[in-house]
């Protein structure tokens, strides 16, 4: 009988470990990897403030993890207006609803049962359901942070979900 638990319980933790990992499909970029990636996601302007200030964020940085009363543009697809989507907020507190409509509702939360991160949820029926967390789904496209306490720039999304800078 002993043997027999023993070898459930190896199944048991085998098979969990591995659901975890594959569910953990966020990449992890080494340094460089890292250093490339946001060179390449940098924004096409020629405001050279913007350029050296508006810096992409991968998740493995895990910008939610704590309050830095930086400013954050997200990048979300709505897909029932079929339509890529910009919101602005500003990271000041452990737990923030940034964004509501009568389909979906984003909040940013720095705690929880799902750790820091961004959540997008749907409502249908007045309730909400479900839920994509940012960067695990097809929901998110990316995260900006700008890293200057002055006036943060306007930016707009194209059709494809392309930032701009409006100028």
């Amino acid at each position: 009988m002993k043997k027999i638990l023993s070898i459930l319980g190896t199944i048991t933790l085998i098979g969990t470990s591995s659901t975890s990992l594959a569910a953990c499909n966020t990449p992890q970029y080494s340094e460089e990897e890292l250093t490339k990636i946001k060179e390449e996601n940098k924004i096409n302007t020629a405001n050279q403030e913007i350029k050296n200030n508006l810096e992409w964020i991968a998740p493995q940085e895990k910008p939610f993890n704590k309050v830095d009363n930086k400013y954050y543009f997200v990048i979300w697809y709505d897909d029932i207006n079929n339509s890529w989507k910009i919101i602005k907020f500003l990271n000041n507190n452990i737990y923030i609803k940034i964004y509501e409509d009568n389909n979906f509702v984003i909040r940013k939360s720095s705690k929880g049962d799902i750790g820091a991160g961004i959540v997008l949820n749907k409502i249908k029926g007045g309730q909400e359901t479900g839920y994509k967390i940012w960067p695990d789904n097809d929901y998110f496209k990316s995260v900006y942070r700008w890293n200057l306490d002055t006036k943060e720039p306007d930016l707009i999304i194209d059709t494809d979900g392309n930032v701009k800078v409006n100028e």
